[in-house]
């Protein structure tokens, strides 16, 4: 007697199926103490062979051109340009620290959890990646190699001369429009306080307007809530301030976007 007829298995393409994953330990953690012991054989290889640059004694009578913090907090001293000492050196850095502090409180995101992954995370390590590797890095980058004395830059194939004079054409917001647009009333105190304030609210209402274009067809706004979207958007937009700025400054001498003479507060 015949043997019923077997339905087909059907096959399942391999590149179809979940990649495997692998524990931490030891997998991961072996690979990077591997990469630890080669960084330090490198780092010890190089400091044996180059001497540090070490200047001469410290000399309170005589203040060395240009005056630059430990390396590791030139990212600071360089947003001293683009910013207020308070904003530089208060605020923006206690908004990265409550920021880094609050992310276990914000993303509450599954995947991810216990392992490493690019593609299921895509905005939470570009945002991450961003911030640290090409804003903070690029700043301390800037600050050690390209800001000669007297706080000026210098491009890497020019020699740092310590008579270089850089006139101060740097102007606010409210004056370059007065200038180029002829909007007079803007030279007012009062007038440029309240626009500037008008601006600055306008940019950061960008966090209402695209929750409400976007929040019925993003899942992950959906997920993340009013509340936490609101923390995650504003500290993205203060984030993205910074490049703002920096532009603004390098391209058109814009200085300040708005100014507070009674207070001293300059954003």
């Amino acid at each position: 007697m015949a043997e019923p007829h077997k339905k087909a298995e059907k096959i399942v393409p391999a590149s179809s199926l979940t990649p495997d994953k692998i524990h931490t330990w030891p997998f991961l953690v072996r690979n990077e103490f591997i990469m630890g012991v080669v960084t330090l054989i490198a780092v010890t290889v190089w400091s044996i062979l180059i001497d540090a640059p070490l200047e001469s004694p410290a000399n309170p009578a005589r203040t060395p051109n240009p005056s630059k913090a430990p390396w590791y907090f030139l990212g600071l001293q360089e947003m001293l340009v683009y910013f207020d000492p308070w904003m530089a050196g208060v605020v923006l850095p206690s908004l990265i620290i409550v920021g880094l502090m609050m992310i276990p409180y914000v993303d509450l995101n599954p995947k991810g959890s216990g392992y490493y992954t690019f593609r299921e995370r895509k905005f939470a390590v570009s945002v991450f990646c961003f911030g640290f590797l090409i804003l903070w890095i690029f700043l301390i980058f800037v600050g050690v190699f390209l800001r000669g004395p007297g706080w000026n830059f210098f491009a890497p194939w020019q020699e740092w001369d310590p008579h270089k004079v850089v006139a101060l054409t740097n102007v606010d917001l409210n004056m370059f429009l007065a200038q180029h647009l002829g909007i007079d009333m803007l030279r007012d105190t009062v007038v440029q306080a309240v626009f500037g304030t008008a601006l600055i609210g306008a940019y950061y209402s960008l966090i209402g307007v695209f929750w409400k274009w976007k929040s019925k067809t993003i899942e992950a706004l959906q997920e993340l809530g009013v509340i936490r979207y609101g923390i995650v958007a504003f500290l993205f937009l203060t984030m993205m301030a910074l490049p703002i700025k920096m532009v603004l400054r390098w391209t058109l001498n814009i200085k300040y976007i708005v100014k507070f003479p009674w207070i001293g507060l300059n954003i």
